[in-house]
């Protein structure tokens, strides 16, 4: 039972000389304010403890007609309240999660409005509209002005094409004082900016519905990160990644079509003070819309043994790997072997160049695998490409559900204009009716879908391991990995697919399709399961490496993936984090470090009043330069153990306790 406190606070409000009008919100604990001001423009700013985050920021929305939300606004209403509930979290970090905030709805005169929200970890604020005829939204005005030239990690668009918002949305973080920032590329979200005195803001947005999704520009220049979004498509051709994709030609002139009253979508700074904070925020979460799915108790999330990464390359059997029964049948009993939930297909089993998921190859019988992992209670996950799958959406989830598939892996949207954002709202919504579960590949950011659609287990949006495959040396995933939780992690769950057995030291990796890598030791992919979060999650590589490696792989497989509890225990961003999660009665902590070798003291006063015993995976004495070095051993632990160990560079630890 939800609980939810509703008081009216004291807004204050001054009227000025220029006619301007303020408001003051304030978050629970007093920390964050904001100041919203009317006058000829919409503004408002963020202080922390006193101090000036952002300085006065416009907002405002540009209708086709002309009219502008925002300019010469004309008060009409105000209204406040506090808003103290838990809500279920199911399938996420902590299975309940308190909402605690301060709200004020200023209302306006052609049926708009704007609500802030002041929550202890952030500022959000969205447009709500009234309006019931179709109009659409020409542009937004979007502005994040920072009072100094603070430095930024941002991850710029890589393009596909000419047309900037053709994108997987993975890159690695650069890192620049805004002044320094290229004008030239946009920014995905989500970003973060230093605001000195261990104070960071990140940037994101939630309940993302039928709407474009968000990008940054710095070519404003002036401290300033400005809003862009894609314009909505005019003209797409059936094209890209072996002809899954609709491509967009030309688009109109406006970004969004609206076809009534609605609500927009949450813009939040997420400020706090010390990067635990950062790596523990759950507002995209809290901001998503409440779940429609009145039955969840089919939704069963779990680890994957996955051939895409390995090549479908195995030894030490006797027929030629590859798509085909032998290959899946070998998977499958690995799955069985070590209690794996689920086995993907990935590209490959549907005729290629068709873009018709109803066509299986030769190879494979579909039937027989299904029926084959069945009896040893494995499920089987099907890829598609997007415009292979949204063709005909309704007819492929009815008919794979029937054979008995569990879920999809879509992939390939590369795009985040309204159209894109909608078929993602209505391929949870047509999973769902078949009780399918959706995992959302080389797609943007999460923005609250998997609170309205439980079932919506994982997202991309990450430049995950499989970018080792090819990604040259110069390319340091090491780095990325300590900068992940602060940043594209506090938007949600990430399709990493982490669980390499080769591991290579600084100077020895390099990337190979066939027989692939991972940056950094054994460790760290173990500790991996940790630090990251994906409630469905992939074992990466081959079951004969696995085979070798039969201890990690043990430890591994009983890793849970989704969690009653989370706690950052000790973190730096782009150095190092430590996690601690528990499932029932048992805890289960990860640390990584950057390049350099680290050592780092765990308190363990979060445990129980009891003794545990906890299974350690440790880098090795000489996993400085054999990544695959490692020291498994068993200590004695209680609240009051103070654990020491030692890092090696790029690498990592891994403890059970129970």
């Amino acid at each position: 039972m939800k609980k939810v406190k509703t008081l009216f606070l004291c807004c204050l409000l001054a009227i000025t000389a220029q006619a301007q009008k303020q408001f003051h919100l304030i978050s629970p604990n007093g920390k964050l304010s904001t100041t919203i001001t009317i006058g000829s423009k919409l503004t408002y700013d963020i202080k922390c403890n006193g101090q000036q985050i952002l300085a006065n920021s416009p907002l405002s929305m540009t209708l086709d007609d002309g009219t502008v939300w925002g300019d010469n606004a004309r008060l009409t209403g105000s209204s406040q309240k506090e808003v103290d509930q838990m809500i279920d979290s199911p399938f996420y970090r902590s299975n309940r999660l308190r909402d605690y905030y301060r709200s004020l709805t200023l209302s306006f005169k052609k049926g708009w409005s704007v609500e802030f929200r002041a929550y202890n970890q952030g500022i959000a604020y969205r447009y709500i509209s009234q309006q019931r005829k179709p109009y659409n939204i020409a542009q937004e005005e979007i502005d994040f002005r920072f009072p100094q030239d603070n430095e930024a990690i941002v991850p710029y668009v890589v393009p596909r094409s000419n047309d900037p918002f053709y994108s997987a949305f993975e890159n690695t973080y650069t890192t620049a004082r805004l002044s320094r920032l290229d004008k030239e590329k946009l920014m995905f979200l989500p970003l973060v900016v230093d605001a000195g005195n261990g104070i960071k803001v990140c940037i994101t947005e939630s309940d993302l519905e039928n709407y474009p999704g968000l990008y940054l520009s710095g070519a404003k220049g002036n401290n300033s990160l400005t809003g862009v979004h894609a314009p909505y498509p005019k003209k797409k051709e059936q094209g890209g990644h072996n002809n899954l994709q609709m491509i967009v030609k030309e688009r109109e002139p406006f970004i969004a079509k609206v076809d009534g009253a609605r609500s927009f979508p949450w813009r939040m700074a997420i400020v706090t003070t010390n990067d635990k904070e950062l790596a523990e925020c759950n507002l995209t979460y809290l901001l998503g819309s409440s779940s429609r799915l009145d039955d969840i108790s089919w939704i069963k999330p779990g680890k994957v043994a996955w051939e895409w990464w390995g090549d479908w390359n195995m030894d030490g059997v006797d027929f030629v790997t590859g798509v085909n029964n032998d290959t899946y049948k070998a998977y499958i009993d690995f799955a069985a072997t070590h209690g794996l939930e689920y086995v993907i297909l990935d590209e490959g089993w549907a005729v290629n160049l068709q873009a018709d998921l109803m066509q299986v190859v030769k190879e494979l019988d579909l039937k027989e695998l299904i029926a084959y992992a069945a009896a040893k209670n494995v499920d089987i996950i099907l890829w598609a490409g997007y415009y292979a799958f949204d063709r005909d959406m309704e007819n492929i989830c009815r008919h794979y559900a029937q054979m008995g598939v569990k879920g999809f892996k879509v992939d390939f949207m590369d795009r985040d204009d309204q159209e894109m954002v909608a078929f993602n709202y209505r391929a949870a919504k047509t999973c769902a009716k078949y009780k399918l579960l959706l995992d959302l590949h080389a797609m943007y950011k999460p923005s609250g879908l998997n609170r309205t659609y439980p079932n919506v287990l994982n997202f991309e949006g990450v430049h995950g391991l499989e970018n080792m495959k090819w990604s040259p040396a110069s390319v340091d995933q090491v780095k990325y990995d300590v900068m992940l939780p602060f940043i594209r992690q506090v938007a949600g769950p990430m399709d990493y697919t982490q669980g390499a057995m080769r591991n290579a030291v600084k100077g020895s990796y390099y990337p190979c399709n066939s027989e692939p890598m991972s940056q950094g030791t054994r460790c760290r992919q173990l500790a991996l399961y940790v630090t990251l979060e994906s409630p469905l999650n992939m074992l990466c590589d081959t079951p004969s490496n696995y085979a070798r490696e039969a201890e990690c792989t043990d430890f591994i497989a009983k890793i849970p993936t989704v969690w009653d509890e989370t706690r950052i225990l000790d973190a730096q961003m782009g150095e190092y984090i430590v996690t601690a999660r528990r499932k029932g009665e048992t805890w289960y902590v990860g640390g990584i470090t950057d390049w350099t070798a680290r050592d780092l003291e765990i308190d363990c006063s979060f445990l129980g009043d009891r003794d545990y015993t906890g299974q350690i995976f440790k880098d090795g004495i000489n996993a400085h330069r054999t990544g695959r070095d490692y020291k498994h051993e068993s200590v004695r632990l209680n609240k009051q153990s103070l654990l020491k160990l030692h890092l090696a560079p790029g690498g990592g630890f891994a403890i059970r306790i129970q």
